[in-house]
């Protein structure tokens, strides 16, 4: 099946989506005595932006293992993410230049699902500000609609949306300027896995996970993902690769291929 022709997830994974999140966050408390290993970061600035339907609360694990491990670490502050409102698309700009003024750094954002597709957004618009973009199970190539089971609840706020988006996402056709790192799973019961597949570059990167969607941010195989993307020396970014001890957790990243171009949407 080729990537143009390929459909959401089937029900089974959609309707244990919440037992299976609530299991990975069981693996994260196995694993809590484990996260002392991460790798330490540098101190700079890391902004987290929530999913769909979901607020600051939702991210709230990733940010304080983070925080532990010495970034300086926000979460967006603008309630629940009902899709691009002039409050969320106003409110990202601001936050992104609070946080530059604030540190004089450039900035890494991680993007939970529809978060990370702001965060690439954020990415194209103010590259200079950004260090990188970490997304979680973020179905950035998506085709059609199908491809995803939380359309409806996207388009229920549409009528607040102040930026109107047709798929496959104009945006998507011009490649990020810093380095993207996708983080995915076969086991997303909210999108198809391959609309989180980016093209690769010299600067972007597939990670596959075994996670369920609603567990990606406090998945044990993510943190470790997302910490070991952050605690690379600016300037020096490198694909991922696995410790041998953790391999088995990462299997191996399937190889997209090269997404469409498009016109701009309206």
């Amino acid at each position: 099946m080729s990537r143009h022709q390929y459909e959401g997830p089937g029900l089974p994974l959609y309707l244990t989506e919440v037992g299976r999140a609530c299991a990975d966050y069981g693996l994260y408390l196995a694993a809590r005595p484990l996260l002392p290993r991460l790798p330490v970061g540098d101190g700079h600035p890391v902004l987290v932006l929530p999913g769909l339907m979901a607020d600051d609360a939702s991210t709230r694990t990733l940010r304080r293992t983070l925080r532990r491990l010495g970034y300086r670490v926000h979460g967006w502050r603008l309630g629940r993410n009902i899709g691009p409102t002039a409050e969320c698309v106003e409110g990202m700009a601001r936050r992104i230049d609070d946080l530059s003024d604030r540190y004089g750094r450039p900035i890494s954002l991680v993007g939970w699902s529809l978060g990370g597709i702001f965060a690439r957004d954020l990415a194209r618009k103010v590259p200079d500000s950004v260090r990188q973009v970490i997304t979680l199970g973020s179905p950035f190539a998506l085709q059609r609609d199908s491809q995803t089971r939380a359309n409806r609840v996207f388009e229920r706020y549409s009528h607040l949306h102040v930026e109107r988006r047709t798929l496959p996402l104009a945006s998507e056709a011009t490649p990020l300027q810093v380095p993207a790192t996708s983080i995915y799973s076969h086991h997303d019961g909210i999108v198809a896995w391959q609309a989180c597949l980016d093209r690769l570059s010299p600067q972007t990167e597939n990670i596959a996970v075994y996670a369920s969607h609603l567990g990606m941010g406090h998945h044990p195989a993510v943190i470790y993902a997302v910490a070991d993307r952050l605690a690379q020396p600016e300037g020096t970014w490198r694909p991922f690769r696995a410790p041998l001890a953790l391999r088995p957790c990462f299997p191996r990243p399937d190889v997209p291929t090269a997404l469409p171009r498009t016109a701009t949407a309206a």
